[in-house]
């Protein structure tokens, strides 16, 4: 009996000796931790030998740059996105443009170097940059390491939360024992705290491992601000900014003997201190310029205490000549040739500023419209110049033409605060409500000083008509002929709240007439609203459309008045 006992009592015991080392190989195998290392050319997303990943403040972005004999670049799209906006290619002539207060900075794509290193290239239709280079004219820090390739850029100096290693310890990519380890690190070696968690944080190494380790190995989180060491300092564009308030009005001059109506516009208007003919006109897509500006009128209008500010516009031989502004403004060439007639011109007339009415500015023409401003800052400021900038009433549409950098440049951003409803509009509409100029007036001060913000007024309104099949059509009238025409058909007008302007509407020949006038009462509220925002001036379109109603500018000037 003892016999047969004997060997099941060790074929039990052999089970389970087998099932106890099954269970301690699970056991192990559970909870040990995985000694695998990540694949790091994977982890950081690097498929060619000299992609460079970027690490930004405390991410990791898709975008990659790249790395030329030890030095890395950034696409321009990436510069721009990521660290500074100001840099601007010129595809055409080969040539990377940085501006300052008093010059351009140039360099050639492909050519030239600076300290050892090229300063930019083009690579299948993008310029690289060089962020040595970047460096110089840009408020950040980079760190570029090798082995896998990689680079930190440090943009925002915000508060961080921040921990010790309390031993040596593997940063793995996932939280987890079993995870891939992306480095060992040592004990006493800093991290940045990203995410706090129950067993695992998700920590940053100083060298921009991104990943997992268990919270016991770290020490207690304490709140850091980093400290900011760039060395860059801010240029300063100031330019000739005025310290009074600006009441301008604008003169629209279609030819030189035009030049002749300068006096009579002007007769019964008060208050005004600078007037901006418009004298010159992009000609063509060579890039040049036609003037029709008259010293002696300059003369007349100093010899009134009045500052000419002369109007230069895109879109006078837009349709005649097919003056293409992207085809102009993308040219470096034809910029600067159409700067130097303009400065010219000033000189030759004795001119105190330029102003730039360019409405004709595409979506992708963008960069090269603000590279233009840049530029011309550049030689006003030289010259003692104001440079203002006119803009339709800033929407999305619009926002291409970089309000933010216009304020940075120029003297003045002018918000042409009207055309709500314009010719060709489907439907009839005031010109400019109030509630229309006051959200234009709001947007461009959260871009601009409100000291360099010029709100433009309309001296002028739209009969509406609307016939009886839905066609909507409409004519610009002065404000005293809108006035007169209702007068004459003795049809009353009320104060519509809404719009902050009288109105009135009627129906005549089976069509629905309507008008929202301006008028003082209207133009009063409108003064209003701009004084609650600070703005650095007004400005009305046009001297021409008062006639009948000078008092008008005693309701203008109001605003100049503290």
């Amino acid at each position: 009996m003892k016999r047969k006992i004997i060997p099941v009592l060790i074929a039990i015991l052999l089970i389970i000796l087998i099932l106890a080392g099954a269970a301690g190989a699970f056991l192990y195998e559970k909870y040990s931790y995985s000694k695998e290392p990540a694949d790091l050319e994977a982890y950081f997303g690097l498929e060619k030998e000299d992609d460079v990943a970027i690490v930004l403040n405390d991410a990791m972005i898709e975008e990659k740059g790249v790395l030329r004999n030890g030095h890395c670049y950034l696409s321009l799209e990436n510069v721009h996105a990521y660290i500074n906006d100001r840099f601007y290619v010129d595809y055409h002539e080969g040539l990377l443009l940085y501006t300052l207060p008093d010059e351009v900075i140039r360099a050639e794509l492909g050519v030239t170097e600076e300290d050892g290193y090229l300063v930019a290239f083009e690579q299948d239709g993008t310029a690289f940059l060089a962020l040595d280079y970047v460096k110089k004219y840009s408020d950040f820090n980079f760190t570029l390491y090798t082995e896998p390739n990689r680079v930190l850029l440090d943009t925002v100096w915000e508060e961080i939360q921040t921990a010790e290693l309390k031993k040596d310890v593997a940063i793995r990519i996932r939280g987890g024992v079993k995870s891939e380890i992306l480095k060992q690190a040592a004990e006493g070696e800093r991290v940045t705290v990203l995410e706090e968690m129950e067993s695992w944080d998700r920590v940053q190494t100083e060298d921009g491992f991104i990943g997992y380790v268990e919270k016991k190995y770290l020490t207690e989180s304490q709140t850091q601000t980093p400290v900011k060491d760039t060395g860059y300092v801010e240029p300063d564009y100031t330019g000739n900014t005025k310290d009074y308030k600006i009441n301008l009005a604008w003169h629209q001059v279609t030819t030189e003997s035009a030049n002749s109506t300068f006096p009579g516009v002007m007769d019964g208007v008060i208050g005004v201190n600078v007037i901006s003919p418009t004298w010159f006109f992009l000609y063509d897509n060579a890039g040049r310029l036609e003037s029709i500006a008259s010293e002696a009128y300059v003369a007349a209008a100093h010899a009134k205490g009045l500052e000419v500010w002369a109007l230069v516009d895109d879109f006078t031989h837009s349709n005649d000549n097919g003056v293409d502004t992207k085809e102009i403004l993308s040219y470096t060439e034809k910029r600067t040739q159409i700067i130097d007639a303009l400065m010219s011109e000033a000189e030759r007339c004795g001119l105190d500023g330029i102003n730039v009415d360019f409405e004709k500015v595409s979506a992708d023409a963008g960069e090269d419209y603000i590279q233009f401003i840049r530029e011309l800052s550049v030689e006003c400021r030289k010259r003692g110049l104001v440079l203002s900038v006119d803009n339709y009433v800033p929407a999305n549409y619009n926002a291409h033409y970089e309000w933010k950098e216009q304020g940075v440049m120029a003297d003045y951003v002018i918000i042409m605060g009207y055309d709500e409803h314009w010719a060709g509009c489907e439907e009839a509409g005031s010109v400019a409500s109030l509630g229309y100029v006051e959200q234009g007036i709001q947007k461009m001060t959260q871009e601009v000083p409100s000291n360099k913000v010029i709100n433009a007024l309309p001296l002028y309104t739209r009969i509406w008509t609307t016939a009886s099949d839905g066609t909507v059509s409409s004519q610009a009238v002065g404000i005293n002929a809108a006035s007169d025409y209702l007068a004459r058909r003795s049809i009353a007008y009320e104060w519509d709240e809404t719009t902050g302007q009288n109105y009135a509407e009627f129906m005549a020949e089976g069509s629905l007439i309507q008008v929202w006038l301006e008028d003082e009462q209207s133009i009063g509220a409108k003064i209003s609203v701009m004084k609650n925002y600070g703005l650095g001036g007004v400005a009305t379109w046009k001297l021409g459309f008062d006639e009948g109603r000078k008092n008008i500018w005693s309701v203008i000037a109001g605003f100049l008045a503290d």
